[in-house]
């Protein structure tokens, strides 16, 4: 079967490290923000904004595999420039099934221009910094305004 032309590619579960066996008890919250680097707060913002659905056993939450396979998601989503609210959306575009996230060509379109613009900003700025830099430098070595901390 040809490949989905309407398609640009998927951002794949799979992560360069297996994922620990999750057991019949899950993965605790401490244990999960260790392997991913975030921190406890992230991963209650992320609950709170339904993108995880842990198990509750009084205060203390156990995170499925499945929860597991969505923070990969994502963090991996979050590294693309998507927003909370595009990620929550491609999130409820899978309907519970695990896998990859489907983006759309145009969404990879859109995507590329907004970090296209993005990074045209960013090089503007650092350009005027720099000169910035470079005429406060010239300044202080010609004997002008003493360097300030």
């Amino acid at each position: 079967m040809p490949p989905d032309p309407s398609h640009c590619g998927t951002v794949a579960v799979a992560s360069a490290v297996p994922s620990p066996d999750a057991g019949e008890g899950g993965f605790a919250i401490a244990q999960l923000a260790e392997e991913f680097g975030i921190t406890l707060r992230t991963l209650r913002f992320y609950e709170a904004k339904g993108f995880l659905s842990p198990q509750r056993h009084g205060a203390v939450r156990r995170y499925t595999s499945a929860d597991h396979d969505r923070i990969v998601l994502i963090l991996q989503a979050k590294r693309l420039g998507f927003t909370l609210r595009e990620i929550g959306e491609m999130i409820a575009a899978r309907n519970g099934k695990p896998g990859a996230l489907q983006l759309s060509r145009l969404k990879c379109t859109e995507q590329i221009n907004l970090l296209e613009r993005q990074k045209r900003t960013i090089e503007a700025a650092l350009a005027e910094l720099r000169r910035l830099y470079s005429s406060h430098y010239l300044r202080t070595l010609a004997g002008g305004e003493p360097e300030a901390g």
